[in-house]
């Protein structure tokens, strides 16, 4: 079992996978402040200057104590962090795809490979054997 596993950490296709998700993580994050550092500003001049991922529905208010503190924080839905997510999702699935498109092009297709030349049929081989058995 020690020597499967062996064979499984060193083989090529874990080491591929361990550079795939440092690769997926540094993605994430340039899209991540892509997002929020250019996508939403501009989303946010669309919108009268509000930032979107600041938008929320709130269920119930914060209640704050004598001393001003918050004694029980607000509940919210927080839908423009939703939304900011899933322009992190669409731009990430975007370059990925383009990502893959490009790796598909550098791939060699595949050539096929040349056709035997074909020989004599089965019926034709048994129709020598036939004449030749008739010769004699």
């Amino acid at each position: 079992m020690l020597k499967e596993f062996k064979e499984f950490i060193t083989g090529g296709n874990v080491i591929e996978f361990a550079v795939a998700v440092i690769m997926a993580g540094a993605i994430g994050a340039v899209v991540k402040g892509f997002v929020s550092n250019i996508v939403m500003p501009i989303v946010g001049v669309f919108t009268g200057g509000v930032s979107l991922a600041d938008q929320k529905y709130i269920l119930s208010e914060a209640v704050l104590d004598a001393a001003g503190k918050v004694a029980t924080p607000e509940n919210a839905i927080t839908y423009g962090a939703w939304i900011d997510t899933i322009i992190n999702l669409i731009i990430v699935g975007f370059v990925m795809f383009m990502i893959v498109k490009a790796y598909n092009k550098t791939k060699k297709k595949e050539v096929p490979a040349p056709e035997a030349p074909k020989g004599p049929s089965q019926e034709d081989l048994l129709a020598e054997i036939r004449d030749l058995l008739a010769k004699k």
